[in-house]
């Protein structure tokens, strides 16, 4: 299938992603391991940045309506990113694979695994760390999203992928505190996060209204999106963006993220 373009959908290959690996000291890691098998990659950190991030800037991609960060993160073993700050922003990590130990300035610590969802409030300011404790890879999604106002309190919070079925089904995980749907997880923004797994030949339906977009990512698996533009094959780490008034139609296998919101007018990347 060739790459589309439409009033609908734009895809993102994910060759159109800025990848880093930084040196590991610059997160207070040790040197990268050598001869461990354990590891998939040879720096301890890969990261594909949806948006302009860290050394990542690309004017004519900047955001996505609130969604102002996308970074799909590749940490190896006993690595992660040391105590840091954050202000005024309302952050959503979705994790993929492995275990994401989370520590803050709130006194909070935990770790989860597969399919969990970690938020954070940093409102006025709160300073946290994301360590992979484990014996193996982990892989997570890290979104920050605008929030309605600035200064706000800050607070954490987190929901255990087990507790929540998205086999075939969308996972509606996270919503707005001025929503009145009934998610595990609430944020100070206007934004819908749904995940679904599909096993090969199963679908799922996704509509949006004239006003709304949403910015859709295949986690894993090699996902189809159809709608009245045609239809988008994807492979993992590939990326779309949706516009209104369509209805897509998701087919398996594939693992999917989307994230919806209120359309913001100015039509996403501008270098695709």
């Amino acid at each position: 299938m060739k790459s589309t373009v439409s009033k609908t959908l734009r895809y993102i290959p994910q060759k159109k992603l800025a990848v880093s690996e930084p040196p590991p000291e610059w997160f207070g890691n040790g040197p990268n391991a050598e001869g461990d098998k354990a590891w998939t990659n040879k720096n301890w950190l890969k990261s594909r940045f949806h948006f302009s991030f860290a050394e990542y800037s690309n004017p004519r991609n900047t955001n996505f309506g609130v969604l102002r960060v996308m970074n799909d993160d590749l940490v190896q073993p006993k690595r992660g990113f040391g105590t840091h700050p954050h202000r005024n922003m309302e952050i959503v990590t979705y994790i993929v694979q492995g275990q994401l130990t989370h520590q803050d300035s709130m006194g909070t610590s935990e770790s989860l695994g597969r399919g969990s969802v970690q938020f954070m409030t940093a409102g006025t300011g709160i300073r946290h760390s994301e360590k992979n404790g484990g014996a193996d890879p982990l892989r997570f999604i890290q979104m920050w999203l605008v929030p309605k106002a600035n200064g706000l309190t800050p607070n954490y919070g987190s929901m255990c992928g087990t507790k929540i079925s998205f086999d075939n089904q969308w996972a509606h995980i996270v919503s707005s505190t001025e929503s009145d749907a009934k998610t595990p997880v609430k944020i100070n923004c206007d934004a819908n996060i749904k995940v679904a797994e599909l096993k090969e030949n199963k679908s799922i339906e996704f509509s949006l209204s004239k006003s709304r977009q949403a910015y859709f990512l295949a986690v894993e698996g090699s996902p189809v999106v159809e709608g009245e533009f045609g239809s988008q094959k994807f492979e993992q780490h590939d990326a779309a963006e949706l516009y209104g008034e369509e209805k897509f139609k998701i087919s398996g296998p594939g693992h999917v993220l989307i994230v919806e919101m209120d359309s913001d007018g100015e039509g996403g990347r501008s270098d695709i």
